[in-house]
């Protein structure tokens, strides 16, 4: 077949060009009326878009304008990218998540007791580490855009990785803030930077898939990570050192020595990587480009106006209430279950092997229905269902009958989802980069107020802690099936003032709007 259809994905909401800005940016009367032209959705001609991604596409490197490929061909070129380049990011993110678990499993082992302070301290710094890892997350973006994500992911690596070996030299609760916070501020940019990369090689019909392998692994890590901990604890006394010592140590050099090779194997571009030959490296750098022509900036760095349209955006703000309600009763949730586990009898080696289950049947259900909401182009009523099954699960946890902490954990986790919805809606790129940031922020921000959810007082089964996240699991519910709601609400209003008027008047706003990228009347929001 020829290049890839563009008009199947605008029909399907993807606007990326930064439609209506040709003219105020200089660009000539013919390229604005390409950009124009691109944003008529369904009534755009596809040779229109394509010479338009050709136009824009000229200076990336392997584009090639001329170029044909089969279905074969770019089916392989996925598998590649998806058997050769998607593991080595996946081994990041696993490292990452298995050194964020950790904590949890040090906790369990008595760390707050060895170093002389209770719960209160492991609540104040996991919100302190909320705010240091949040703040950071933007500095991901904008130091991937400038350096290259490639090089960015594996330099915050080596340095969380020493932050975490520095975790065996805490002495009391000042070394446990002082830590904490460096290990947020080393962690934070990691996720935004690798939202970058995965960008610049896949097309956006094919993301979402991708983020739901990116977030299934970290469950995965969070059960290797129990499993690890229960052999590792037991190694406490060797050397005159507790057991969450050596966890701490271990994971610090194999996340060091990780880094090492994720400079060796991480590719900058497409044409610089030996994953391809030189036709598969032309085929994988026009596919993306023709998909969504605006890439072809997809190095340029990060502008104010692309801040502020971000936050001035009603709908990011939409996703980020999601993320805030939805993620808030899964901290003190994960934070505590080995501790939750072990208050039922069992030994904590024992209470850290049992969080694997639920942590691999998490990922499990994530990946099935994202890949149905991909299928089926819906997002809003797959987040409700999965926030239910998490409602169901904390419910569970009031029985007198003790049902286990796991009973919450395995619902299909909805950040991946909600994350690739904003990408469909945030448009142009800056503004998209900036939305990526913010969410992935909110994702850690909100544990300032979930860390203080289960108290000293309430354990150990944390009846009125589970209370709270019960009346924040609803409210996710409400807030995933409102801003549904309000996206219709947009598109129905949009549709019918674009039906109102008349042909003349179509071309007239399609050629001299300044509206850009979602603000734009012809751009209709996916549900």
């Amino acid at each position: 077949m020829s290049s890839p259809n563009l008009t199947t994905d605008v029909e399907r909401n993807q606007h990326p060009v930064e439609s209506g800005s040709a003219a105020k940016s200089g660009k000539s009367g013919a390229d604005a009326e390409l950009v124009a032209a691109v944003a008529r959705g369904n009534r755009v001609d596809d040779s229109i878009v394509e010479k338009l991604a050709d136009e824009l596409g000229k200076d990336v490197p392997g584009y090639d304008p001329t170029l044909v490929w089969t279905e074969e061909e770019e089916k392989k070129i996925v598998w590649l990218l998806d058997t050769r380049l998607m593991p080595w990011v996946l081994l990041s993110t696993f490292i990452l998540n298995v050194d964020r678990t950790n904590i949890s499993n040090a906790i369990s082992d008595n760390l707050p007791a060895n170093l002389g302070f209770d719960n209160t301290v492991v609540n104040n710094a996991t919100s302190v580490y909320a705010v240091f890892f949040s703040l950071f997350t933007f500095s991901g973006a904008v130091l991937a855009k400038k350096f290259g994500p490639h090089r960015v992911i594996p330099g915050l690596m080596f340095a969380w990785g020493l932050v975490t070996l520095s975790h065996a030299l805490i002495k009391d609760s000042l070394g446990y803030y002082f830590v904490r916070i460096f290990i947020a501020i080393t962690e934070g940019g990691v996720i935004p930077a690798t939202l970058v990369y995965l960008g610049g090689y896949y097309k956006s019909t094919e993301l979402a898939t991708r983020l739901s392998w990116f977030w299934g692994v970290q469950s995965v890590a969070s059960a290797v990570s129990g499993l690890m901990s229960a052999a590792i604890l037991r190694m406490s006394g060797i050397g005159g050192l507790y057991g969450w010592k050596w966890l701490f140590i271990l994971d610090g050099i194999l996340t060091v020595v990780v880094s090492f090779v994720l400079v060796a194997v991480l590719p900058a571009h497409s044409t610089k990587t030996v994953l391809f030959n030189e036709r598969e490296a032309r085929i994988a750098a026009t596919r993306v480009i023709r998909e969504d022509p605006v890439k072809k900036y997809y190095e340029q760095t990060v502008r104010w106006s692309d801040v502020h349209a971000a936050f001035t955006d009603s709908r990011l703000w939409g996703h980020l209430v999601i993320t805030l309600l939805g993620l808030t009763a899964l901290n003190p949730i994960n934070t505590y279950m080995p501790t939750l586990i072990k208050s039922f009898g069992f030994d904590v080696y024992v209470s850290n092997v049992l969080t694997a289950p639920a942590y691999i049947l998490n990922f499990i259900s994530m990946t099935i229905m994202t890949s149905h909401s991909d299928k089926t182009r819906e997002r809003g009523y797959h987040g409700a269902f999965s926030a239910t099954w998490l409602l169901v699960g904390f419910v569970l946890l009031l029985l007198p009958c003790g049902a286990s902490s796991c009973s919450s954990t395995p619902w299909p986790y909805t950040h991946p989802l909600n994350i690739s919805w904003m990408t469909e809606h945030m448009a142009p790129l800056g503004k998209r980069t900036v939305g990526s940031a913010a969410i992935i922020a909110s994702a850690n921000i909100y544990a300032v107020y979930a860390g203080q959810i289960y108290q000293q007082n309430d354990a150990p089964r944390y009846h009125t802690g589970n209370l709270i996240c019960i009346a924040f699991v609803v409210a996710t519910v409400v807030a995933w099936l409102v801003f549904r709601k309000y996206l219709e609400w947009i598109n129905n209003t949009r549709q019918a003032k674009w039906d109102a008027m008349s042909e003349k008047e179509k071309d007239t706003y399609l050629a001299t709007t300044t509206d850009v990228g979602n603000d734009r009347l012809d751009f209709k929001f996916t549900l």
